[in-house]
């Protein structure tokens, strides 16, 4: 057995070897945050306003549009919107043909097993009275994006 001064040194170690291999954390597997700075950001939309407006022939407007639009200029990136339902769009995520998707999805989001929510960034009021909190879907495993997306959005957090 280790004991908690071994564990700690045992850890120390590992990170260091971690360094030297020029290994970065938090990682993307699949290179996102590399991908879309200076490339494209493939964002997956459904119509829920205010959060999101879907109308055929124009880009998608709302809060989380505009936040989009926002987060991907600082980082020099064009987007490519796909509008579809949650279903369609969460399998697209999953498959890797997404970055991110976006329509007003609340914490309590039934697709927590098909990809990475961020951090609530915005509150609100459902229909009944009860607070929601709002977050964005990415791709799970791409956590170097995750975490620049939620660095983003807390720092615009918003009261809805």
């Amino acid at each position: 057995m280790l004991n908690n001064f071994s564990k700690a040194a045992l850890a120390v170690l590992v990170m260091l070897l971690m360094c030297s291999c020029g290994l970065q954390l938090p990682a993307d597997p699949e290179g996102t945050l590399d991908r879309i700075s200076n490339g494209t950001l493939r964002v997956g939309v459904s119509h829920n306003p205010p959060w999101t407006a879907v109308h055929t022939g124009q880009d998608p407007a709302g809060r989380e549009a505009d936040l989009v639009r926002q987060f991907a200029a600082g980082r020099g990136a064009t987007i490519e919107w796909t509008a579809a339902g949650e279903e369609s769009l969460m399998g697209q995520l999953e498959r890797g043909e997404l970055d991110l998707v976006i329509g007003g999805l609340t914490k309590k989001s039934p697709w927590s097993d098909k990809a990475a929510l961020t951090q609530p960034y915005a509150e609100g009021r459902a229909p009944d009275g009860d607070k929601e909190e709002y977050v964005m879907a990415s791709r799970m495993g791409e956590n170097a994006f995750l975490r620049a997306l939620e660095k983003f959005l807390l720092d615009r957090k918003e009261q809805g």
